[in-house]
């Protein structure tokens, strides 16, 4: 697939993120505990962020125990890229599957194309994080989170149509939204370095 080279190339540089010690299990605390407060952070800066959901999709992924702060936003963005790609699938399938109206398949059209520019949009957000163009990674992601609201939108335009990607818009919603909060706080993290 066409993103498979850069899964390779995004961990490859996520090795040099990873905490170089030699007590795995002080390591596992301090991560855990890394993705407890970085979660907590996010969620007190904004209502709608959900804890739960970050500490899960963080802690899932395993590499989040050994890694820091820059390796955990590209653990989100990868997990956001991961999603988006798995929905255009799911999209396609329906698509296939002969159960839409018309209106709907228009929706449906609409929304793969919304996911395969934000799967798009997520390659380039981590290119630049990795290349420490924050701002840009920060304005591809903050695009991303508005291509979910717009395929979700899209169904609301006829009434009583029923949204069928609504897990799938709320997910790379809140994925890239956790992307987006550690940016920031990487960024934050480096201007308080800087001036210390």
């Amino acid at each position: 697939m066409w993103h498979s080279s850069f899964f390779s190339i995004s961990f490859c540089f996520l090795f040099f993120l990873l905490p170089h010690e030699n007590n795995s299990s002080s390591v596992n605390a301090v991560s855990v505990d890394l993705v407890n407060t970085t979660c907590k952070q996010c969620a007190s800066k904004s209502a709608i962020f959900n804890y739960d959901f970050c500490v899960t999709s963080l802690q899932a992924v395993s590499i989040s125990h050994v890694t820091n702060l820059q390796g955990l936003a590209i653990i989100a963005m990868e997990l956001a890229l991961g999603n988006a790609t798995s929905t255009i699938s799911t999209i396609e399938k329906m698509m296939t599957s002969g159960t839409f109206d018309p209106f709907a398949m228009d929706c449906l059209r609409d929304c793969v194309d919304l996911y395969a520019d934000a799967a798009s949009m997520l390659v380039s957000s981590i290119a630049a994080f990795l290349q420490e163009y924050f701002d840009a990674a920060n304005v591809l992601m903050s695009a991303v989170m508005e291509a979910t609201s717009t395929c979700e939108d899209g169904f609301t335009e006829k009434e009583g149509e029923v949204t069928p990607l609504t897990t799938e818009n709320y997910n790379l919603s809140e994925l890239s939204g956790i992307s987006l909060c550690i940016i920031n706080l990487v960024v934050s993290s480096e201007l308080s370095s800087m001036s210390s």
